[in-house]
């Protein structure tokens, strides 16, 4: 009954801006701690960023500086602003709340 649905993925120019949406919905509580994954053929798998209860945002240092997450509770959705992207962004990206993963968003940097 919870579905976790990825949106916002495309492809873009290096220096070009996306926002992803993580919108979560069905039996499951508001403010719970969200994940962003982002998966590479070939690659191991790896957390990008993270929010908790709290609201305290993390990110791994690829991306520091450039990503930013946010959280919006009455629509049950977390927001991956990702500005001045690069190729190496590429990926398909995931998001994970508690044991419930979404479907992954596929984004592409290339010139």
């Amino acid at each position: 009954q919870v579905q976790v649905t990825e949106s916002g993925g495309g492809l873009v120019q290096p220096g070009e801006s996306l926002r992803l949406s993580c919108t979560m919905s069905g039996p499951i509580s508001t403010g719970n701690a969200v994940n962003w994954y982002r998966q590479v053929p070939g690659k191991q798998r790896e957390m990008v960023a993270n929010i908790t209860r709290l609201d305290i945002a993390s990110y791994v240092d690829s991306v520091k500086g450039r990503f930013t997450l946010s959280r919006h509770n009455a629509k049950n959705t977390v927001y991956l602003q990702m500005d001045r992207l690069k190729p190496e962004d590429t990926g398909v990206y995931f998001c994970n709340t508690k044991w419930f993963w979404g479907q992954g968003t596929q984004v592409t940097v290339s010139s």
